[in-house]
């Protein structure tokens, strides 16, 4: 009878159960692990980059914060550069509005689902204090007049509404519009489109109707003053600060100027891209001028400054911003379309001289601010990091704790590059205070772009900022003449995009792979050179396979070992392509699908190339997609692999060491039954990729193709998916960790449509090789001593290891070749392999041999043995004295497991079931609180983290579905706790998963609200306040307040009380300041509570007082009568 075992049927119930060791005795005493559960949480820490789809913006001018509201909700606060910060509102609408309450450290958001929010800016993670929702009205103007509580709210059905911002209440005066426009129209007015009081005079209310009628309320009487009636719609109106004139701006591009005491004939009509007729006609219509701004000065001409208006006849042209002064008009163009624009100007009061000095521009991807006070209008130079979508990013690679030179390179020959002829000034936007951050420790991010270019930024202390930009496509030919352009493109837009980067931070060795199949390989120089012919191999990577059959099958096929060296390589680079050998009927073959260029190419200080490898086409099929590499300084090599093969390069001798196809690295060792394919025969995906879901893709049928199928008309074929015959792709990137997921978006995330179990293999899926690491290991399980080796993991689930013989260093590395020999060592997992790292007999990780970084350009005078090469310090390495013994650990991780494997015997001593429902994305070995952890993020959203070696479950999060295949390409973790993804097409998102660093979190964050003095009002000087021509004020309390305006009607809107006010405080209060914070709250209910009291107390005495009287007053009524009398 067969052995019932209680342990298997709980490991089968539970997913995220590690299964037990594979060997007898358990190992947990042999390394002391120091990493618990407690050390891990999870949570945002700050967004980098432009906001995407901007929609809405404002500006305090005493604090000097800028403010940018999102159409799915989110809002950007900007201060002094480095002081940034990310709210959302929860219902994800659209901010249709901002209003900045000046130096309260508040701000008020309209939205397009007809809701306002109050922001308290006073703390450093901003919090909705009162929301007030519409019911039956829309909100489409809103205005707050400075050093004001009460809110104007501008309706769609054209009436305008009046909230208290301090208690977010409705009051019950309300202008409606019939009353507004009286008989002055008889239809309706249209929308709202303009509130403004009036600069000298609070009383009254300046109201602009999208239909062309203006009225000047006066809020004491109620009734309209002055009706001013134009026949084109108004988008925008705004005052002259004397509060004599307004100017409208209309759709049909003209500007009416009007005097306020004159509403029967605008005093001025102006056209300003209209061409005049001599006639004396009206001038041509023109675009809508959507918004204006008047702005004075107190020496010369006011500013009049516009965007749109342009005449109809200039096709093509890019959006400008217009800026009218006296007589010159500069009309200065835009990269994007502008969604809104603000004039900065000294004074917050609009009753006072504006002395306007620059101007922001908020467009569709970027930010621009516009220096006035300088001739030209020069630009300022944007400190903040908006520049990140420049070129869409294709992926991305985050390293924390960097040796601490590398910025200082970086960036010293980063400046370099910087444009010149910006304004002098300093950032107008300079509000905040920075955080005071306890990280001191240098982090990089690089990004790789669709036009090529690889960014450097610094990632330090919280912010980010661009170090340096390499410009890939630099290498290539870009003759884009129908003419001459060589139909060998496997992509039709940007086909030098980055796909995959691989950076060593100590050698400063960089090495990229593109979607055309080339990889360039770059070092890093301090000092210019010039490279007359730029070195090129190139590699034939094509092997037909038949389908993979099962591995139960009888037959195994005796395959050749593979060798030191590739016979179809030459030994020396070519320095131009290959010629194209086509047949009669026009096959291609060796054809690289880019051209390298043939002249000299200046080479700046900064990354330099050192090799170009291109792919060429084989027999008519263009190559493969990379979904692979490597590099490693200390050997020299570089090593990439696709769907067909593998290739190691030596970039030092700059010759191909090994170039085989999958079958042939497997050799007798094969688990699967495959042959050559003949004759060819359809067939499914290649090593494809996972398309963007919001950037649409196609259907299953055309996106899965053959890399071998034959060319049929009338079907379009997608490379990486695998079109083939010279069939174009838009840009749809591969990721090297998936084979063929097919995409769910009914549950938010991902679904395998095949079985991962390499025991039952789809015939359909072809292997690729997604994963290599090099490192100094032992190799087979009779090793002695470890050795340079290279780990290769397939998209099978399998490792296969090869055993590097190095020359010695010095000119021998230089002149005898590497060989490189397979071990024979295979190692299994479940999924496509993502990850392999090292441990040490410590359980310290164990990290590749690198050589130091030398200037390249420099003369070549040092000494022999500074050419050996230098490991990297590693905490404690294995003594070279140890017998056999288990000294080391590979831990592999595949997208459904984990597994560490000891070393040299290749037991597997410990293994994790990661997911079974769903498969990982992303994993990395990272170090934090001096320890080592496995960290994964899974295409269900979760973030796990496991410790090592044991692969104990450490952390477990579902973070965020994965509704975007951005998300999945960008996705990496890092060292000390900290991981990042492109949330946006122009957004970063940084997170942490340590407990230590979300605790200390409020520390680094920066503050945005700072105490300053509000600037004195304008003096209204002796005659102005003689004769009564000064500001008037006006008691708006006792107009709007309850007990003259009454109470709004309850259905009208909703009150909802915000997190951020005592009732959000409380759960809150819950961190590490939490005593300190429910000390705060309990003095501030009880402040609450004492006041109620106060309030209490007051209504009682005024009763007891209404009383007495009462009694007095009946005491003397009933006092000379009798008792017969009452």
């Amino acid at each position: 009878m067969k052995k019932f075992n209680i342990r298997k049927v709980l490991d089968g119930l539970s997913s995220v159960s590690s299964s037990s060791s594979s060997q007898p005795g358990n190992r947990d005493n042999d390394i002391q692990e120091t990493l618990q559960s407690e050390h891990f949480q999870l949570c945002k820490t700050v967004r980098h980059g432009f906001p995407y789809q901007p929609s809405a913006m404002a500006f305090d001018p005493v604090q000097k914060i800028l403010a940018i509201g999102t159409q799915n909700g989110s809002l950007r606060l900007f201060g002094r550069p480095g002081v940034e910060c990310y709210c959302q509102h929860d219902n994800g609408a659209a901010v249709i509005q901002l209003q900045f309450l000046i130096n309260e450290g508040a701000l008020v958001s309209a939205l397009a689902d007809d809701s306002i929010h109050l922001w308290n800016l006073r703390q450093k993670r901003p919090a909705i204090l009162h929301s007030l929702k519409f019911n039956r009205e829309r909100i489409t103007f809103c205005h707050l007049p400075f050093q004001s509580k009460w809110f104007y709210v501008g309706t769609e059905r054209g009436n305008i509404h009046i909230v208290n911002v301090e208690s977010f209440t409705l009051s019950g005066y309300v202008i409606m519009w019939n009353k507004a426009i009286e008989l002055s129209s008889k239809a309706h007015p249209g929308p709202v489109v303009h509130i403004s009081d009036n600069p000298i005079d609070e009383g009254k209310l300046l109201i602009g109707f999208e239909s062309g009628t203006v009225v000047l309320w006066d809020l004491k009487s109620k009734k309209a003053d002055y009706r001013y009636t134009y026949d084109e719609a108004i988008h925008s109106v705004a005052w002259h600060h004397e509060g004599k004139q307004f100017i409208c701006s209309h759709s049909d591009g003209s500007l009416t100027i009007w005097n306020v005491r004159s509403p029967a004939k605008s005093a001025q009509i102006i056209t300003p891209h209209g061409k005049q007729p001599k006639d004396g006609k009206k001038p041509e219509p023109c675009k809508p001028i959507l918004k204006v701004e008047y702005k004075t000065t107190r020496a010369g001409d006011p500013f009049m400054v516009l965007s749109g208006g342009l005449s109809y006849d200039t096709v093509g042209r890019r959006p400008c911003l217009t800026v009218m002064h006296g007589k010159s008009t500069a009309v200065l163009e835009m990269d994007y379309p502008i969604v809104d624009f603000l004039t900065l100007c000294e004074t917050p009061y609009p009753n006072d001289v504006q002395e306007p000095y620059a101007v922001v521009v908020l467009l569709e991807k970027d930010l621009v601010v516009i220096d006035l006070a300088q001739n030209g209008y020069p630009i300022f130079e944007n400190p903040y990091p908006l520049s990140i979508h420049e070129s869409p990013v294709t992926c991305c690679e985050y390293f924390a704790d960097c040796p601490v030179d590398l910025i200082p390179a970086l960036y010293s020959v980063g400046s370099r590059q910087k444009r010149q002829g910006y304004s002098k000034k300093e950032w107008p936007i300079s509000g905040g205070n920075w955080g005071l951050g306890s990280q001191s420790y240098p982090e990089i991010i690089i990004t790789g772009h669709a036009d090529g270019s690889v960014k450097f930024w610094d990632a330090s202390a919280m912010m980010l900022q661009v170090l340096y930009k390499l410009k890939t496509a630099k290498v290539f030919d870009k003759s884009r003449n129908k003419d001459d352009k060589p139909n060998t493109d496997i992509v039709d837009e940007d086909p030098f995009a980055i796909q995959i980067l691989s950076w060593c931070p100590e050698s400063r060795m960089l090495c990229v792979a593109g979607v055309s199949a080339h990889v360039i390989i770059y070092k890093f120089s301090k000092q210019e050179g010039a490279t007359e012919v730029v070195q090129l191999l190139e590699v034939r990577l094509q092997y037909e396979l038949n389908d993979v059959e099962s591995p139960e099958g009888d037959q195994v096929p005796s395959l050749p070992t593979p060798g030191a060296t590739s016979s179809s390589q030459p030994p020396a680079p070519q320095s131009q392509p290959s010629t194209s050998s086509s047949s009669s009927d026009g096959i291609r073959d060796n054809v690289p699908c880019l051209k390298v260029r043939s002249t000299p190419l200046k080479q700046s200080a900064g990354y330099q190339v050192e090799l170009v490898i291109q792919l060429v086409w084989v027999s008519g099929e263009p190559p493969q997609q990379i979904t692979s590499l490597g590099v490693n300084s200390s050997c020299g090599l570089v090593v990439f692999g696709n769907s067909n093969g593998l290739a190691i390069v030596d970039y030092l001798q700059k010759t191909v060491l090994l170039n085989r196809g999958i079958i042939e690295l497997y050799g007798s060792n094969d688990p699967y039954q495959r042959q050559p394919r003949s004759p060819r025969k359809t067939r499914q995906p290649s090593g494809a990729g996972l398309c963007d879901i919001n950037e649409g893709s196609t259907t299953s049928e055309d996106r899965c193709k053959s890399p071998t199928s034959v060319v049929t008309t009338n079907h379009q074929h997608f490379y990486n998916g695998g079109g083939r015959g010279g069939a174009k792709m838009s840009r749809k990137l591969s990721l090297p960790t998936e084979l063929k997921p097919d995409l769910d978006i009914r549950d938010n995330s991902f679904s395998r449509s095949r079985s991962s179990s390499v025991t039952s293999i789809d015939k359909e899926s072809q292997e690729a090789i997604t994963s290599f690491q090099f490192c100094e290991t032992f190799t087979r399980k009779t090793d002695s001593a470890a050795a340079p080796s290279l780990w290769v993991g397939t998209t099978l689930g399998t490792v296969l290891v090869f055993v590097l013989n190095l020359p010695p260093a010095g000119e021998q590395r230089l002149l005898q070749p590497v060989i490189v020999l397979p071990s024979g060592t295979l190692i299994r997992l479940k999924g496509a392999i993502l990850r392999m790292s090292f441990l040490d007999s410590t359980g310290a990780l164990y990290p590749p041999a690198c050589e130091p970084w030398r200037e390249p350009n420099a003369p070549n005078d040092k000494d022999e043995k500074d050419r050996l090469r230098k490991r990297r310090p590693v905490s404690v390495s294995p003594s070279a004295s140890q017998e056999i013994s288990e000294n080391q650990y590979a831990v592999i991780c595949s997208e459904k497991q984990a597994k560490v494997i000891a070393l040299p015997s290749q037991n597997c001593i410990y293994k994790h079931n990661i997911t079974e429902t769903s498969f990982v994305l992303r994993a990395d070995m990272v170090q934090m609180n001096n320890s080592i952890c496995l960290a994964c993020f899974c295409a269900n959203g979760h973030i796990m983290t496991l410790s090592l070696p044991s692969l104990r479950p450490l952390l477990d999060v579902n973070y965020l579905p994965l509704t975007d295949m951005r998300i999945a390409r960008t996705f990496c973790f890092t060292n000390n706790g900290q991981a990042l993804y492109l949330v946006s097409p122009t957004e970063m998102q940084r997170i942490t998963y340590s407990q230590d660093m979300c605790e200390n979190l409020q520390e680094m964050l920066g503050e945005l609200f700072t105490p300053v003095e509000t600037p004195e009002a304008p003096n209204r000087g002796f005659f102005k306040g003689l004769f009564g021509g000064g500001a008037q004020s006006l008691d708006r309390e006792e107009l709007f307040g309850e007990s003259v305006a009454g109470k709004a009607s309850r259905s009208l809107a909703q009150h909802i009380p915000g997190p951020g006010g005592i009732e959000g405080m409380k759960g809150a209060a819950s961190g590490v300041v939490g005593d300190l914070a429910r000390a705060r709250i309990a003095l501030d209910e009880r402040g609450q509570k004492l006041g109620e009291l106060d309030e209490r107390t007051a209504a009682m005495m005024a009763s007891a007082e209404s009383f007495s009287k009462h009694a007095h007053d009946m005491m003397l009524k009933c006092k000379d009568k009798k008792w017969y009398q009452f």
